[in-house]
């Protein structure tokens, strides 16, 4: 088993509702994180929120197409974890806000995926998708606060 993971950190010069709220939209996260290409909504919560959604991401070898099911803890944490796939053999990711001092968050983006057997040929190539894992997740998220405004 060969397990991609990491994380990214910023911190964002907006109040943690603000944060929040692009978090919480999962159905607009293609338009800002690099990679994904599409989020449709296949089931919600009581309220609304999308609980249960089908992703696509461009790997850049291949389109990976994932159904993962979302939990909340406004506002301070929203977790995906896949449901089925057959591109990968598992992913769970999460995003967790702090308030800061001074009106600011602090922003934490984790995944892991486990893209299943791995041929000892591909490992170096593995090896280099690690930082595309998560990449700029954190910084993409401050950008699209800030944006907002």
């Amino acid at each position: 088993m060969t397990v991609l993971s990491g994380s990214s950190t910023a911190d964002i010069d907006a109040p943690i509702d603000r944060c929040w709220a692009v978090v919480a939209a999962l159905d607009e996260w293609p338009q800002w994180q690099k990679g994904l290409e599409s989020v449709d909504v296949v089931e919600r919560d009581p309220e609304g929120r999308p609980l249960v959604c089908d992703t696509v991401n461009d790997a850049r070898i291949r389109k990976v197409h994932s159904r993962v099911r979302v939990a909340y803890d406004p506002t301070r944490r929203l977790t995906f974890s896949q449901v089925s796939s057959e591109d990968l053999d598992g992913m769970d990711g999460s995003w967790e806000l702090d308030e800061l001092p001074g009106g600011r968050t602090r922003a934490t983006y984790r995944l892991s995926v486990d893209p299943g057997p791995v041929p000892r040929l591909a490992r170096p190539l593995v090896n280099a998708l690690r930082p595309l894992v998560v990449g700029g997740r954190a910084d993409e998220l401050a950008r699209e606060v800030v944006a907002r405004g």
